[in-house]
């Protein structure tokens, strides 16, 4: 026989703990999920610098060289040589990869700290509530994730460096002003 209905549903879990399920949901899945996207990338992109540079620099050293040898290849390797010092100059001041893997890499350290700070209480997070520390966290990490998107679209589209101030939405507790 069923119980008696006292007003009390005993599926639904008891308001306290349902933020942190949903914490720990978006911790683990969103959070996490950035987290390693933004690690990727900036080691992608910090690849793609080095190469870049290691070109340019090896390649424009050894230009001279060839030219003063007096080989029958020298000339034509000199001038291949220099035009591929020229593309990987030229690449990387269209692609930027230096200014992107900086944006990716402080961005996935940010949100590295956020979910420590979260996790332990510490920081904008020490006193809150279990609900207002999850408020918190959302709209940090949403606005990290936001801004970081900012920061490489100005730096794609503008082609200069980017505004180390970028501006944060009002009301968002505690928020990082600048991505170092």
């Amino acid at each position: 026989m069923p119980a008696a209905d006292d007003g009390q549903s005993v599926e639904a879990p008891p308001t306290a703990s349902r933020p942190v399920v949903e914490a720990q949901d978006y911790v683990e899945g969103r959070l996490t999920q950035y987290q390693e996207w933004y690690d990727r990338k900036a080691v992608k992109t910090k690849a793609m610098h080095l190469r870049m540079r290691t070109i340019s620099v090896v390649g424009g050293a050894l230009v001279p060289v060839l030219v003063n040898l007096d080989l029958s290849f020298a000339k034509l390797t000199a001038t291949v040589l220099s035009l591929i010092v020229v593309g990987s100059v030229s690449l990387e001041s269209v692609y930027r990869y230096r200014e992107q893997w900086k944006n990716y890499r402080s961005t996935e350290q940010l949100l590295g700290h956020e979910r420590i700070y979260f996790e332990t209480k510490v920081g904008p997070y020490s006193g809150l509530s279990e609900n207002e520390a999850f408020t918190t966290l959302v709209a940090r990490v949403e606005s990290a994730i936001a801004n970081e998107n900012s920061a490489t679209l100005n730096v794609m589209t503008l082609g200069g460096q980017v505004n180390a101030d970028v501006q944060t939405p009002p009301g968002i507790p505690g928020a990082r002003r600048e991505l170092q």
